[in-house]
C-alpha cells in the first residue's frame, strides 16, 4: 500500500501544473456539490415529512370529535389507512370498520403507546413498504391511528437526488473542461518563459556569451507580469555578468601577454649583456663595467615592473593583509616633497606648486607613490622644457590634488583607456623612454583603495590629472 501511494504521489508531482490545478478544482467542486446536494435533499425530505405530518394531524383532528360521540369507523383520506383501536390493559385491538395494512403488530404497539399522547413514527412493512404512522387518543380507552405510505415521498426525493446528480455531473464536466482551457490560456505566459529558459539552456555560452533571448509577451495578470519582469531583469544581469566576465578574461589574457612581453625584454637584455660580459672578461675593465651597468639597469627595470605587478595583484585580490597602512597625513606636505624630488631629478621640467593644507587618512608611502607616478608620467610624455604645476586644495568634503602639464595633450579616444594596464598613448610611450604602461594603473588602483577617484582632462597644451580623496575624520 505504501509503495502504491509513493508511486501515485510521484506520478502526481510529475503532472503538469495546469492539470493539477484543474483536478484540484474539480475535486473541490465535487465536495461542494456533494455538500450542497446532501443539504438540499435533507431539507426537501424534512419539508415533505413535515407536510405529511401536518396532513395526518389535520385529518385526525377533524375526526376525533365525531369518533368520541359515535365510536364509528374512521374516514380514510388520500387513500391512507385509518383504524380505531380500543386499548385495554396496554393491549390495543382494532375495532371493526377500519382499514389497516398487512402487519398489524407494529400498528397495535404504536396505538398502545399513544394512550398517553400523540405518537408519530416511521415503519416499514415488508409487503407494502415504508409508512408514516400517527396515532392520537380519542378518549381514555380508544386511539385513532392513521398510516400514510411514503413511497411517493421517497420517490420524489430519489428523483430529486438523480436530478441533482445529473446537474452536478454536467456542471463538474463543464467546470473541468472550461477550467482547463482557461488555465491553459492563463498559464501560457509561464509556458513561454519556460520555452525561453530552454532556449537559454540550449545556448552555448562558452562560444557566445550574449543572451539575445528574453521573455516576451503580455497578459497573465499582475503576478505573471512581475515574474516576467523579474525574469528579464535576471537575464539582463546574467548577460551583463557574462559580458563582464568575458571582458575580464580578455583583459587578463592581454595582461598576461603584455606582462610576459615586458618581463621577457629585460631578461633578454640581461642574458645578452651577461654573455657579452663573459666574452669580454679579459678585456679592459671599463668595458666590463659598462656591461655590468647595463645588467643593473635592466635588473632595476624588471624589479620595478615586478613590484608594480605584485602591488596591482594584491590590490585586485583585496587580500586580508592590505598593502595600505593609513595614518593622518597632510596631502599638501606630501605633494611638496614630491615636487621637490621631481625638480631635483627632472631639471628640464620647471615645476610650480600651489599647496593648501588638506588632512587625509591615507598611507603616506603609497600616496607619495601616486604623486611620483603622476609627475613621472608628465615628464616622460612631454618634451623638455614643459612646465608642470602641482596643486592641493580642499573642495567640499574632499581633498583634491592636481598635476598639470603644458604638453601636447592626450587624444579623446586614448583618454578612455589611459588607466588600462600596459596601455601606451603614442610612440613616446616606448621602452626607450622607460615607461612600462603600469604607472597610471597603479595610480588608479591605489586611489581607489583609499576610497578616492582619479580622472584626466586633456586638451592640446594642457593635461590635468585630478585625485580626489575623502578628508580625514575629525
Amino acid at each position: 500500500m505504501r509503495g502504491f501511494f509513493r508511486r501515485w504521489y510521484g506520478a502526481w508531482r510529475r503532472t503538469r501544473l495546469g492539470t493539477r490545478i484543474t483536478l484540484g478544482l474539480g475535486a473541490l467542486a465535487l465536495v461542494v456539490f456533494a455538500a450542497v446536494g446532501v443539504t438540499t435533499v435533507g431539507i426537501m425530505h424534512g419539508y415533505l415529512d413535515r407536510r405529511l405530518d401536518e396532513q395526518l394531524s389535520k385529518s385526525q383532528n377533524t375526526q376525533v370529535p365525531t369518533l368520541r360521540e359515535t365510536h364509528g369507523s374512521p374516514q380514510s383520506v388520500y387513500s391512507w389507512y385509518s383504524a380505531l383501536y380500543s386499548v385495554r390493559d396496554g393491549v390495543a385491538t382494532p375495532e371493526p370498520g377500519g382499514m389497516l395494512p398487512g402487519d398489524g403488530k407494529q400498528l397495535a404497539k404504536i396505538a398502545a403507546d399513544a394512550v398517553g399522547g400523540d405518537v408519530t413514527r416511521d415503519i416499514y412493512l415488508y409487503d407494502d413498504g415504508p409508512y408514516r404512522v400517527r396515532a392520537c387518543p380519542v378518549d381514555t380507552d380508544s386511539v385513532l391511528l392513521s398510516a400514510a405510505p411514503q413511497g411517493d415521498l421517497n420517490g420524489t426525493v430519489r428523483q430529486l437526488v438523480w436530478v441533482e446528480v445529473g446537474a452536478f455531473a454536467l456542471a463538474l464536466a463543464v467546470l473541468v473542461v472550461v477550467g482547463r482551457l482557461v488555465l491553459r490560456r492563463g498559464l501560457r505566459p509561464l509556458a513561454d518563459m519556460a520555452g525561453t529558459a530552454h532556449d537559454i539552456a540550449a545556448h552555448d555560452l562558452t562560444a557566445n556569451p550574449d543572451l539575445p533571448v528574453r521573455a516576451s509577451g503580455s497578459g497573465g495578470g499582475v503576478e505573471v507580469e512581475e515574474l516576467r519582469t523579474a525574469f528579464n531583469v535576471m537575464l539582463a544581469h546574467i548577460d551583463t555578468s557574462l559580458a563582464a566576465r568575458t571582458e575580464a578574461n580578455e583583459r587578463l589574457r592581454r595582461f598576461v601577454a603584455d606582462a610576459s612581453h615586458e618581463l621577457r625584454t629585460p631578461l633578454t637584455s640581461i642574458r645578452g649583456y651577461a654573455d657579452l660580459f663573459r666574452y669580454a672578461a679579459a678585456n679592459e675593465p671599463a668595458e666590463r663595467e659598462a656591461h655590468l651597468s647595463k645588467i643593473r639597469e635592466e635588473t632595476a627595470r624588471m624589479t620595478v615592473l615586478v613590484d608594480d605587478l605584485l602591488l596591482l595583484a594584491r590590490l585586485d585580490a583585496r587580500a586580508a593583509e592590505t598593502p595600505l597602512r593609513p595614518e593622518r597625513t597632510d596631502l599638501a606636505e606630501l605633494a611638496g616633497d614630491a615636487a621637490d624630488a621631481f625638480a631635483a631629478g627632472r631639471p628640464d621640467h620647471p615645476v610650480t606648486t600651489s599647496l593648501d593644507p588638506a588632512l587625509v587618512d591615507a598611507d603616506p608611502v603609497r600616496l607619495r607613490q601616486v604623486l611620483d607616478n603622476l609627475l613621472a608620467n608628465a615628464a616622460v610624455h612631454t618634451p623638455p622644457g614643459t612646465a608642470v604645476h602641482v596643486a592641493v586644495a580642499v573642495e567640499g568634503a574632499g581633498a583634491v590634488a592636481r598635476v598639470t602639464d603644458a604638453g601636447p595633450g592626450i587624444a579623446p579616444a586614448d583618454q578612455e583607456r589611459i588607466f588600462d594596464r600596459f596601455f601606451r598613448v603614442d610612440d613616446s610611450r616606448t621602452r626607450s623612454g622607460g615607461g612600462t604602461g603600469l604607472g597610471l594603473s597603479v595610480v588608479q588602483s591605489l586611489v581607489t583603495a583609499h576610497g578616492g577617484t582619479v580622472s584626466v582632462e586633456s586638451a592640446p597644451g594642457r593635461t590635468t590629472f585630478t585625485v580626489r580623496l575623502p578628508l580625514a575624520r575629525s
